[in-house]
């Protein structure tokens, strides 16, 4: 990278995949970047469903759930790193009576532009008890890219970026996140072609 060109930050931004990236985790993914800085980037796929709900996912780490609203909802493939680890990604739930914007949980990340990455088993007794974030998505795994990795790929023109809408996370059917977040580039996916071509 050129020292005239300043770094991007992608944070709080979605990465969506152009339809020439055929790898298999990331193929018409949307992912929520909730870190993105020049020692590389951390996102979570908020549209890759996996076949276990919150429900069968609490059941496993032995907590109920008594959130109806949320049972049938399904645990995302968040990304090929660490598959076996829940991230839960949800609206900023801050310390009562705090002094600070101190996170109410143990282990979280403060994504700036509104939401919060909590990996500890905190935030799910919260929820298990019928509290916690009203709006939560869990997945297990997340993805990652290394000092300058992402750059080259948006180089490549493997993804599309955006400003991340709230709304596309939690108030989009799974099945329709990939084009919701290409409309909000005012885009659909028969305009985008699988060649990458430089003009």
């Amino acid at each position: 990278m050129s020292f005239d060109s300043a770094p991007i930050n992608l944070t709080h931004h979605f990465l969506i995949a152009m339809p020439g990236l055929e790898d298999e985790s990331f193929s018409r993914s949307v992912v929520y970047l909730c870190e993105h800085s020049e020692r590389g980037a951390l996102g979570l796929i908020i549209n890759k469903p996996s076949d276990i709900t919150l429900k069968g996912l609490f059941d496993k780490v032995d907590l109920s759930l008594r959130r109806e609203d949320l049972t049938q909802e399904p645990v995302f493939q968040g990304g090929p790193v660490q598959t076996e680890r829940g991230f839960v990604l949800h609206e900023p739930m801050l310390m009562d009576k705090a002094e600070t914007d101190e996170s109410a949980y143990a282990s979280t990340m403060t994504i700036p532009g509104g939401l919060e990455m909590t990996t500890s088993k905190d935030v799910l007794e919260a929820l298990s008890t019928g509290a916690g974030p009203r709006r939560v998505l869990i997945t297990l795994g997340y993805s990652s890219w290394g000092e300058g990795q992402l750059e080259s790929e948006l180089a490549e023109n493997a993804w599309l970026t955006v400003a991340a809408d709230l709304s596309v996370i939690f108030d989009t059917p799974v099945s329709e996140r990939y084009d919701r977040a290409l409309s909000l580039l005012g885009l659909k996916a028969w305009m985008l072609s699988p060649e990458a071509g430089h003009a």
